[in-house]
C-alpha cells in the first residue's frame, strides 16, 4: 500500500502549490519594508525555536527504550513533563510579563538546551530532570514568543491587521516545512550517519544556541506592566480576575485548552490506531503528511486572515465542526469496516480512510494556530498576556497527564470519541463567543453615536 501514502502526500503537496501559487491581491496585505524586516526576523528565530522542538520529538520515546526503560517509567517521564509544564513553568512563564519577554525567550532556550544535554545520560533521575526542565521550556515557547511579538508589534506602531501575516507565516514554516525537515533530517542523523537516537537533540541545542544569538543580538526588551510593582502572587490574582471578569478571555481559554487537550491526545492515539495488528506502517513518512496538511490549513489561514470576511470568529466554528467529525472516523470504520485479525502486515484499508481523516484533523490545526493567536491578541489585555496564556495551559496539562494516566485503561475508540466530544464543545463555545464579540461591538458603536449626540452645538 505505499501508493496510498506517496498519492497523499503528492495530493496535498499539489494543493499547497497551487493555494500558494493562486494568490492575489486579495489574498494578500501590502506592508511596509520595515514590518516586512520585523516579521522576517521573527519568523526565523521562531523557524529555529520550533526546529529545536521538532527534532526531538520523534526520538524521545526510542532513547528511553534504549537505556532500556519500560513503557510505565516511560510514561511517567512524559508525565512529569506535562506536570512540570503546568507547575513550574506557569510560575516561569509568568516571570516574562515582569521581568520581560526576550529574557523569557532566552530562558527558554537555555533551559531547553540544558535538557537536551541530559539526554547523555542513562541515569533515570538526570532524565527525569530532563523532562522537567523540557515542561518548563514548551509553557515558554507557547507564550513568551508569541506576547514579545504582539508587544512589539503594537511598539513599533504597526497596523493591527499586519500581526496575522506574521502568525500565518511563523505556523506555514514553524509548523510545517520545519517541521517535515527536522523529521528528515533526525533520520538522516540517527539511520544514515548511525550517530544514534541522541544525536537530534545535540543538533536542536545547536539550533536552540543560534536562535539565542539571534535575539540577543537583534531582539529589543518589552514588558507586561512594569510600572506596577506587583508580587507574582498579585499577578496570578490579576490575571484570574480578568479571565473571570471578562466571558470572551474565558472562553478563550476553554475553546484552547479543549482543542489542544484533544490535539496532544490524538498525538498519542494515531499510531496504534493505524496499526492496531502490528500492521508495518512508514511513521516518519506519515508523520511528514500530517506536517504538509498543517502547511495546507495554514496557507487557508493566511487567505481567511488576509479577508475583513469571514470573521475569525465565524470561520473556527466551522474548523471545529470538521476536526470534530474527523477523530469520530476510527469508530465509524470500526463499526462499517470488518477488523482485520490478521498480525502484521501493510496498513489495512480502514486504516487508509482513517489517514485521510487525520490529514483533515492536521488541517484544521494548521487553521486553529494562526487564528487563535489573532484572537488572543485581540481579547487578552496586554498587562498580563504571558500570565494569562499560562493560565489557560493548566487545564490542557490537567486533562493530558490524565489521558497519559489512563491511556491503556479505555479502548483507543471510546478516547477518539471523547476528543470528538471536546472539539464539539470547541464549536458551541466559539459560537457564544462570536454572539458576545458582536454584542460588544454594537454596544461600543451605540455608545459611540450617543457621545455625539450629546456634544454641544458650538456658535
Amino acid at each position: 500500500m505505499e501508493w496510498f501514502f506517496y498519492l497523499v502526500f503528492g495530493s496535498l503537496a499539489a494543493v499547497v502549490a497551487a493555494i500558494e501559487l493562486s494568490k492575489n491581491n486579495k489574498d494578500r496585505i501590502n506592508t511596509s519594508t520595515a514590518f516586512n524586516a520585523f516579521k522576517n526576523n521573527y519568523v526565523l528565530v521562531y523557524s529555529l525555536m520550533m526546529a529545536g522542538d521538532w527534532l526531538q520529538g520523534p526520538y524521545v520515546y526510542y532513547l528511553y527504550s534504549t537505556y532500556g526503560f519500560g513503557k510505565g517509567d516511560i510514561g511517567q517521564l512524559f508525565i512529569a513533563g506535562f506536570g512540570s509544564s503546568m507547575l513550574f513553568g506557569t510560575i516561569v512563564g509568568s516571570l516574562a510579563d515582569k521581568q520581560g519577554r526576550k529574557r523569557a525567550c532566552v530562558t527558554y532556550c537555555i533551559t531547553y538546551i540544558l535538557s537536551c544535554i541530559t539526554k547523555h545520560s542513562p541515569q533515570y533521575k538526570v532524565l527525569m530532570l530532563g523532562r522537567i526542565l523540557g515542561g518548563i521550556a514548551t509553557s515558554l515557547l507557547f507564550s513568551a514568543f508569541e506576547s514579545w511579538l504582539v508587544a512589539e508589534h503594537n511598539k513599533r506602531g504597526f497596523e493591527q491587521q499586519w500581526l496575522s501575516v506574521t502568525f500565518s507565516k511563523a505556523i506555514f514554516l514553524g509548523n510545517g516545512l520545519v517541521a517535515i525537515l527536522s523529521g528528515l533530517f533526525g533520520n538522516l542523523l540517527v539511520d544514515t550517519f548511525g550517530l544514534g537516537p541522541v544525536a537530534p537533540f545535540d543538533a536542536a541545542a545547536c539550533l536552540l544556541a543560534i536562535g539565542m544569538a539571534i535575539i540577543l543580538s537583534s531582539w529589543t526588551e518589552n514588558y507586561g506592566d512594569p510600572s506596577e510593582n506587583k508580587d507574582l502572587l498579585a499577578q496570578f490574582k490579576g490575571a484570574a480576575i480578568a479571565i473571570a471578569s471578562d466571558e470572551k478571555i474565558a472562553l478563550l481559554g476553554a475553546i484552547q485548552s479543549l482543542f489542544e487537550g484533544s490535539m496532544y491526545t490524538f498525538v498519542f492515539l494515531w499510531t496504534p490506531a493505524l496499526s492496531p495488528n502490528d500492521e508495518e506502517i512508514p511513521h516518519g513518512f506519515i508523520f511528514a503528511t500530517f506536517m504538509l496538511a498543517s502547511m495546507l490549513g495554514s496557507s487557508i489561514a493566511s487567505r481567511l486572515l488576509a479577508r475583513s470576511s469571514p470573521r475569525v470568529e465565524s470561520y473556527m466554528q466551522v474548523v471545529f465542526s470538521i476536526s470534530a467529525a474527523s477523530l469520530l472516523l476510527p469508530i465509524v470504520t470500526n463499526f462499517l469496516v470488518e477488523p482485520s485479525k490478521v498480525k502484521g502486515g501493510g496498513i489495512s484499508f480502514s486504516g487508509c480512510i482513517q489517514v485521510l481523516g487525520f490529514c483533515a484533523f492536521e488541517a484544521c490545526v494548521g487553521i486553529f494556530w494562526p487564528s487563535i493567536m489573532k484572537m488572543r491578541s485581540q481579547y487578552i489585555p496586554e498587562e498580563a498576556r504571558s500570565t494569562i496564556m499560562n493560565f489557560f495551559r493548566i487545564p490542557l496539562n490537567i486533562f493530558v497527564c490524565v489521558v497519559l494516566y489512563n491511556v491503556n485503561a479505555f479502548p483507543i475508540t471510546i478516547m477518539f470519541g471523547m476528543c470528538s466530544i471536546f472539539l464539539f464543545v470547541a464549536s458551541i463555545l466559539q459560537r457564544r463567543l462570536m454572539v458576545i464579540s458582536d454584542k460588544h461591538k454594537t454596544e461600543s458603536y451605540g455608545l459611540k453615536e450617543r457621545d455625539t449626540e450629546a456634544e454641544p452645538l458650538s456658535i
